[in-house]
Order: structure tokens, then C-alpha cells, then sequence
């Protein structure tokens, strides 16, 4: 089987370099030749265009920036696609998108399916990781054996034609807070004297991520009416944190906004119960 990737960024290089450990024939293609041209040392055949890439190819991957890339680096490679072949899109794109395309190459006469990916290029490189899909549980079914090979765990989340892009862009905000969190309390460190290494150490033995799960349940469940912190006393606490800022004249990302959201739920009664209570409205 011939499989063609688009799109070398760190990601689909890496992609491409296991996929040749694997012995798989690949035929690659990026915008910036050049890095598609490196990786002929490791077995793939570059190509200077996307159309003459994608000649012959039973299986298409590809790896680009968002929808407006996908979509011109598709049709620029359109007139190379051959009939039943299958279009497999790793990039972090929108809803809407992927539910655009899996119709549109449909009536093309060919199969897309969006499979997003948590992975880093290392990830990539050694098939560690997840993989997201949705849609047709057939074509999935079809190329399960394949796209689990290329990563840690394949999690398929049902028919749904674009759910997987909406549960990947979930997963990316959580990673996007996660970050300006940890900017958050390096800067109140930063306040009270606290050297980054000593924060470091604060985390290097004790994981509240480990707890995510835990926390998720509880806002699922909607189990508010058994706190483990009560919202009054994490409103305190959050009070404490932009007191110790303000006096020293640094601005907190994250904690304002959640203030704001505890006050309201405060208002509306609810001090007394879990401070997840901030999160019944996205239920």
C-alpha cells in the first residue's frame, strides 16, 4: 500500500520517519521542499508538488497549520488523488471544517477522515500518544489497525462527523489554562520571594493534575452539595492571591476572570457548597 504525507512540519516528519522504520512505502511533500527532501535519507521520495505526491496513493496524511492550509493544500493536490483513496487529516481544525470536508471529498469520490492527534514530535516519532476519530465506524474500522500502530491509543468517540476536531479543541483549551496557570502562580511566586526551582519542587511532588479526572466526575455528576473546598473558601483564597499581586503591581491571566465567576455563583447562594459550582453552566 502507498501512503503519501503532506505537510512536514516537526509533527508529520516524525510521522513519516516511524512509518519508515515500519518499512511503508511513503511519498512526502512539503511547502519548504527542503524538509521534505531531508527525510529521503531515512527512504520517503520527495516531491515538489502536492499532486505529483499524492499520485498512486492508496492513503493520504496530512499535517498543516488549520482549515484555509488544508483546504488549498488539498486542492492543489486534487487532480493526483486517485479514486477510493482515503484522506487522513491530523490537523487541529475546526468543527465545521472537518464536517465540510468529509462531505465534499465524498462526493469527490474519496474518503476523508479527521484524526487529531495529543501528540509532540517525539510522540510522532516513537507512535506514543492519542489519536482522535469520529465519524463513519466503518472507514474507521478500516484503517484502525494502522492509525493505532501510529500512536499510543486510538480513542474513537462514535459516529459523530466532527466531534473528534470539537474534543480535540476541548483538550487544547484545558492545555492553553493549564499554561497561563502555571504563569499565574510563577508570578504570585515571583511575588513573595519564591524562586521558580522552589515552585518546581511544590509540583515535582504533588500532581494536581492526577486529580482532573476526579474533579470532571464530580462536575458531570453535579455532586456541588459535597465540597471538598468550599466556594466561600476558595473566593478567600483567590482574594488573598490578587491582594498580594495588586500590591505589587502584577497582573494575574487567569485568576480576575475566575473571581468574577466565583462572586456570581456567591451571589446566587452557593458559598456554601464545592467551588466547582463555577462550572454547573457549562453542563
Amino acid at each position: 500500500m502507498t501512503k503519501a504525507f503532506l505537510g512536514m512540519g516537526l509533527l508529520g516528519s516524525n510521522f513519516v520517519r516511524a512509518m519508515l522504520q515500519k518499512a511503508d512505502n511513503v511519498r512526502v511533500w512539503n511547502r519548504t521542499s527542503s524538509k521534505a527532501k531531508m527525510l529521503e535519507q531515512y527512504g520517503a521520495k520527495a516531491f515538489d508538488n502536492a499532486e505529483e505526491a499524492v499520485e498512486n496513493a492508496d492513503i493520504i496524511h496530512i499535517t498543516l497549520k488549520d482549515d484555509a492550509t488544508v483546504d488549498e493544500v488539498l486542492e492543489a493536490a486534487a487532480k493526483g488523488l486517485k479514486l477510493g483513496s482515503t484522506i487522513i487529516d491530523h490537523t487541529t481544525t475546526s468543527v465545521k471544517g472537518a464536517i465540510e470536508r468529509t462531505a465534499l471529498w465524498k462526493d469527490k469520490g474519496l474518503t476523508y477522515l479527521h484524526a487529531p492527534v495529543f501528540m509532540g514530535p517525539q510522540n510522532a516519532l516513537e507512535s506514543t500518544g492519542y489519536m482522535l476519530v469520529s465519524g463513519d465506524q466503518q472507514v474507521i474500522r478500516q484503517h484502525e489497525a494502522a492509525l493505532t500502530s501510529m500512536t499510543g491509543k486510538l480513542l474513537n468517540f462514535g459516529t459523530g462527523e466532527g466531534k473528534a476536531a470539537g474534543i480535540k479543541l476541548s483538550g487544547n483549551l484545558f492545555l492553553l489554562c493549564l499554561t497561563a496557570g502555571l504563569a499565574d502562580a510563577l508570578a504570585l511566586a515571583k511575588v513573595h520571594g519564591i524562586q521558580p526551582a522552589e515552585l518546581q519542587e511544590l509540583f515535582s511532588n504533588w500532581n494536581p493534575g492526577a486529580g482532573a479526572p476526579a474533579r470532571l466526575k464530580k462536575i458531570v455528576d453535579a455532586r456541588f452539595n459535597e465540597p471538598s473546598w468550599e466556594l466561600n473558601m476558595a473566593r478567600k483564597d483567590a482574594g488573598l492571591m490578587l491582594s498580594a499581586a495588586d500590591e505589587a503591581g502584577v497582573n494575574l491571566a487567569l485568576i480576575p476572570a475566575i473571581a468574577a465567576v466565583m462572586d456570581a455563583w456567591i451571589a446566587k447562594g452557593h458559598g456554601s457548597e464545592d467551588w466547582s459550582i463555577i462550572a454547573k453552566d457549562s453542563l
